[in-house]
């Protein structure tokens, strides 16, 4: 099982904002407000989609950002809301937030979705904040702003295909000539000390993960030699490539030898479909002993596919009858990861900062409301000064100190300070 990771920025989309309006109709000159809703933006949403099965696209492409809704209109209409960007990601993403390295999700199952950026709602029109004292506000809402997050993808990449066979059959030397893993390759047994990976594109639209699985032995299923601690990883695999050793003195006991093992460690993987091949045909002694062995094959309804992995050949048939047999074999259920708890921050709570001779407030609903807050409208303004008394942010800034005249940052917002 490998892990491939990438770091990704997403933005949602920030709401519309609200609008002020008055009813304008012939002999109604006080038709009162009827400024509209600002519309949603759309949401960041990563999608498990099973036909894909790396996160090389993202490398590309880091920034992710979802469309702003639409403002709000006369005569009550709301804006449109904007779509949400649906980002197609491989079953087994793992995803955390970058800065607090927080689990925030594990997309196993097919369609299975995250949304990792919520869409600001839209701010509210003037026809809300009508009341029997104030009957024809000026006041509305601006859209609530998108979140930025700073996501790191995990892949647990497990294999489609598995390459089996004896030590030195070739696994390494077939995976190495159909992907761009570079495998360590040696002329004796157990070259390979740990499962290698590789992606192979077959066209632009298909692509495999094979798995160069250690060579077994016999008694592997029983921790002999390197083979028990090798054998679980093929045991996602949905497809086996049995690759036989050309120059072996009897490559059909290899055969029975290897499905043994396989057998006695795990029933399940036994019954997976193999396509067995017989490697090293550029070699005069492997292509004279073919034709016999390929008709013992014949004889129980099996074939057996002439390859040289050193050669290149014949390469290319061998994965997409592998392609095929993948299609037909069924995806197994995944468990998710656990995810870990965390103790969630107030969005009530608030700090307050002296920079020089600027007094920095931070806190989740106080930015989020001076971000929404219409600062050329009284009214707006007004229902600001509630929310910092309400939230207790003017009483800890005069506590603090804070004299007339002093400049408060909330935000991306500077505001002068007056008793």
């Amino acid at each position: 099982m490998f892990i491939d990771s990438v770091t990704i920025t997403v933005e949602s989309g920030k709401g519309g904002d609200g609008m002020v309006h008055m009813h304008r109709e012939k002999y109604r000159p006080r038709g009162g407000p009827d400024g509209g809703d600002g519309g949603k933006g759309g949401s960041v949403i990563l999608q498990v989609v099973p036909t894909l099965n790396t996160l090389n696209k993202f490398h590309h492409n880091e920034v992710f950002t979802a469309e702003n809704g639409k403002n709000g209109g006369p005569s009550n209409q709301s804006g449109k809301s904007a779509p949400d960007l649906i980002i197609p990601v491989p079953p087994g993403t793992i995803v955390y937030d970058e800065e607090s390295a927080q689990l925030l999700g594990d997309l196993v199952k097919p369609g299975q979705t995250l949304v990792v950026a919520k869409g600001g709602r839209g701010g509210r029109g003037n026809q809300h904040f009508a009341s029997s004292r104030n009957q024809m506000p000026l006041t509305a809402e601006r859209g609530e702003p998108g979140e930025v997050k700073t996501l790191r993808l995990e892949l647990k990449l497990i294999a489609d295909v598995g390459l089996i066979g004896m030590p030195n059959a070739g696994k390494s030397s077939f995976l190495a000539a159909t992907t761009n893993a570079k495998p360590k390759i040696a002329d004796y047994p157990f070259t390979t000390l740990e499962p290698n990976l590789g992606v192979v594109e077959l066209d632009q639209e298909n692509s495999l993960v094979l798995a160069d699985i250690p060579g077994l032995i016999e008694g592997a299923h029983q921790g002999v030699g390197l083979g028990y601690d090798f054998l679980r990883h093929i045991q996602r695999t949905r497809v086996l490539i049995h690759i036989l050793d050309g120059l072996s003195p009897d490559p059909y006991d290899d055969y029975l030898t290897i499905n043994q093992e396989l057998q006695l460690f795990d029933e399940r993987l036994g019954r997976l479909p193999q396509i067995v091949v017989f490697n090293k045909m550029d070699l005069p002694d492997a292509a004279a002993a073919f034709e016999g062995l390929r008709k013992k094959f014949a004889q129980e309804g099996k074939e057996l596919l002439p390859i040289s992995a050193v050669a290149q050949t014949n390469l290319k048939t061998v994965l997409w009858r592998a392609h095929e047999a993948l299609k037909e074999a069924p995806i197994e259920e995944v468990e998710p990861e656990l995810p870990v708890y965390r103790a969630e921050e107030d969005p009530r709570g608030f700090t307050i900062e002296k920079e020089d001779d600027l007094w920095v407030v931070r806190g989740k609903i106080i930015e989020r409301a001076a971000a929404m807050t219409f600062w050329d409208q009284p009214g707006s303004v007004r229902r600001f000064q509630r929310l910092m008394t309400s939230l207790g942010v003017e009483k800890a800034l005069r506590e603090a100190g804070i004299q007339e005249g002093d400049t408060v940052s909330i935000g991306d917002y500077e505001l002068e300070w007056q008793d």
